[in-house]
């Protein structure tokens, strides 16, 4: 069995994992994106996760986990990295305008390479502070990037009237409830589990009270 064929053979059987049907064409564009983020990695050190099959799990399982929560028809990935969930979402629900925000260059020098490199159509990669972006998104995803407290109040102005907030955490961040600033709340709280990662995920969906 080939490395690229191994690594389907993982990626399969988490998307089953996670009870995800995906277009026929995704599996191997997701492939294509870790691969290239692999080769990146190795010059711009994009992710602490150099491991390609780690990177199938930690990186491309775990996004995807959160995908039957996503709603509406734009998305910006706050504090997106390499691009996750950002472009594993795009890739497994292709037509969503998704913008890709981080305020490290050479992360979103990447995202634009990838971007291009995958025909990712509908999605942008900007260079910013979240405080600085403007607009408004039905759904937003952020992975781990702050507590909620920052995170709202960087990009609250960011999330449309009737959206939802998807802040992805490992352990469920219960010191963290306290600090949501006024005007939102949390609708609900899911323990995720993602195939062959042992650790604890948690998605927090918040929306404006």
């Amino acid at each position: 069995m080939t490395a690229r064929a191994a690594l389907q053979a993982r990626l399969e059987r988490g998307i089953a994992g996670l009870g995800l049907t995906l277009p026929a064409e995704a599996v191997p564009r997701l492939l294509d994106y870790q691969a290239l983020l692999e080769r990146w990695n190795a010059a711009y050190n994009l992710t602490a996760v150099r491991d390609a099959a780690e990177m199938i799990t930690r990186h491309l399982l775990d996004s995807l986990a959160i995908l039957p929560h996503v709603q509406g028809a734009t998305l910006a990935d706050l504090g997106t990295g390499p691009g996750l969930p950002g472009i594993p979402l795009a890739i497994a629900v292709p037509g969503r305008e998704i913008l890709l925000v981080d305020s490290n260059g050479k992360k979103v020098r990447f995202l634009r390479e990838a971007i291009r490199a995958l025909k990712l159509d509908g999605v942008r990669a900007v260079q910013s502070r979240v405080e600085d972006v403007q607009g408004q998104f039905d759904c937003i995803t952020a992975r781990a990037f702050a507590s909620l407290a920052d995170m709202l109040a960087w990009g609250g102005h960011l999330l449309a009237p009737g959206g939802v907030w998807l802040a992805m955490k490992g352990k469920l961040p219960d010191d963290e409830l306290p600090g949501i600033p006024p005007g939102f709340e949390v609708r609900a709280v899911h323990a995720l589990t993602v195939p062959e990662l042992p650790a604890e995920r948690h998605l927090l969906v918040l929306a404006r009270a």
